[in-house]
C-alpha cells in the first residue's frame, strides 16, 4: 500500500537538528543530485519562502557567519514506511530574491556532500605533507581520519598494486587539498571516490575502491505495462561511435623494451550488461603508463575502458510514490516493457531528487555497456 512520504529537516552548525516547525512550513522546494564517477559528488538546494519576520535569516545568513563556519545540512526522506538519508553536507552558498509581493522573499540554499570541507584548508593547514612509506590506501585513511568528528566512516578497498615507496628512493608528497590528493590517489589506480550519506543520520561512508557494477538489482522500472508502469518517461540513445579500445604503454625496467598492451572493458566488477557491445571505433593510448608498473598501468587502462564502454544511456523521470522507493544512484536497476534492444539490467548514473510539498519525483540517468539483455528477466 502506498503511504506517502515525509521530509525530515536538519540544520546546524557542525551538528545538525531538526528544526522547528516554522522552517518547515517556509520551506517550498527541494533539489538533491547524486551522480557516479571519479569526480563523483552530491549537491542540494533548498528554496524557503522569506517572510520580513522568518527565523531563517537567523538560521542560514547569520550562523553562516559565526564560528566555526560551517552550517550543516542533513535531509531525511521516509517512503512508505522507510527512511533514507538523501544529503549530508554542508551550505555553500545562500541567495536571497525579492518577490513581486513586497512581504515576502525566497531564500535559496546551496550546499554540497561533505567533500566540500575536505577542500578547505582549515582541515588542510600543512602543505606539501610527506607520507612516506605507505600504500595508496593506507595514505587515504590517513587523510579521512580527521573527518570522524562529522561522522565520516572510511571504506577503502585495497588495490592489487602494493606500491610501497622506499624511503631512499622516494618520498610521496601530498599535493593540493585532501579531496584533490585523495582523488588523485584512486586515479592512480583506476578507482572512484565517494561519500554516501547513512545508513545512521550523522555518518556518511567514504567509499574509496573499484566502480562497482555488480550486486542486488533495485525494482524494476516498468514502461508500457498498464498498470505495473512506474515511469513518467523514459529515453534511450544507442552510440557506437564511442565505443574505444584503449591501449597502455608498459615498460619493463631492465631491458627498456615497451609493450604495448590493448585493455577490454569486461572485467569482474564491471560485468557486460548487454549482451552485444559495440565493436571499438576509437584507439586511445596512454603512453603514461610506461613510467608505472604493469599492474598499475592495468589498473588505470580498465577504468579508462569501463568509461568508453557505456555505449547505451536512457534519461528518464519517476514518481517515487508510484515507484515505492527512492531510485538510488551508483547501484543496478532493471527496465522492463521497452523492446529487446534495450530491457535488461543498467547501472544508476546519477539521480536527481525533486520534492515539493505533497509530490516526490526524480530524474535519473542509466547506463550500460551493450544492446539486449544478458538475463532473462529483471526483479520487479
Amino acid at each position: 500500500m502506498n503511504n506517502g512520504f515525509y521530509l525530515t529537516l536538519m540544520v546546524g552548525p557542525m551538528v545538525p537538528l531538526p528544526v522547528g516547525q516554522d522552517v518547515i512550513d517556509a520551506l517550498a522546494s527541494v533539489q538533491v543530485t547524486v551522480s557516479s564517477g571519479a569526480t563523483a559528488e552530491s549537491g542540494f538546494q533548498l528554496t524557503f519562502n522569506l517572510g520580513k519576520r522568518s527565523p531563517l535569516e537567523t538560521l542560514f545568513l547569520v550562523a553562516g557567519s559565526s564560528l566555526p563556519p560551517i552550517i550543516r545540512v542533513v535531509l531525511i526522506a521516509t517512503v512508505n514506511g522507510q527512511a533514507e538519508v538523501l544529503i549530508d553536507g554542508v551550505v555553500t552558498r545562500t541567495d536571497v530574491a525579492s518577490g513581486s509581493d513586497s512581504s515576502t522573499s525566497t531564500l535559496t540554499v546551496t550546499g554540497t556532500d561533505l567533500t566540500a570541507v575536505m577542500n578547505w584548508d582549515l582541515f588542510n593547514p600543512i602543505k606539501n605533507l610527506p607520507l612516506p612509506a605507505m600504500p595508496n590506501e593506507v595514505r587515504v585513511l590517513l587523510l579521512l581520519a580527521k573527518y570522524a568528528l562529522f561522522g565520516v566512516i572510511p571504506m577503502v578497498i585495497p588495490s592489487v598494486l602494493i606500491d610501497i615507496p622506499i624511503p631512499t628512493d622516494r618520498i610521496p608528497r601530498q599535493q593540493g587539498s585532501d579531496l584533490a590528493y585523495i582523488r588523485a590517489l584512486a586515479e592512480e589506480v583506476g578507482y572512484v571516490f565517494y561519500l554516501k550519506p547513512g545508513p545512521v543520520t550523522g555518518t556518511s561512508i567514504a567509499y574509496w575502491g573499484p566502480e562497482i557494477k555488480v550486486g542486488v538489482p533495485q525494482p524494476a522500472l516498468n514502461v508500457d505495462m498498464d498498470a505495473e508502469t512506474n515511469v513518467e518517461s523514459l529515453s534511450f540513445s544507442y552510440s557506437g561511435e564511442n565505443a574505444a579500445l584503449p591501449i597502455v604503454y608498459v615498460q619493463n625496467q631492465e631491458s627498456k623494451v615497451i609493450f604495448v598492451i590493448p585493455i577490454p572493458s569486461i572485467t569482474p566488477l564491471n560485468p557486460p550488461l548487454g549482451l552485444v557491445p559495440a565493436i571499438p571505433k576509437q584507439f586511445p593510448e596512454f603512453r603514461e603508463t610506461a613510467k608505472y608498473g604493469p599492474v598499475r598501468a592495468a589498473l588505470v587502462g580498465l577504468a579508462k575502458a569501463a568509461q568508453t564502454a557505456e555505449v547505451v544511456s536512457a534519461q528518464g523521470n519517476l514518481d517515487v510514490l508510484r515507484y515505492g522507493r527512492p531510485l538510488r544512484a551508483r547501484e543496478l536497476v532493471g527496465v522492463r516493457g521497452v523492446g529487446t534492444a534495450f530491457d535488461g539490467l543498467y547501472y544508476v548514473k546519477n539521480v536527481t531528487h525533486n520534492i515539493k510539498r505533497g509530490e516526490y519525483k526524480q530524474s535519473f540517468n542509466l547506463a550500460r555497456n551493450g544492446l539486449i539483455s544478458t538475463v532473462p528477466r529483471v526483479p520487479a
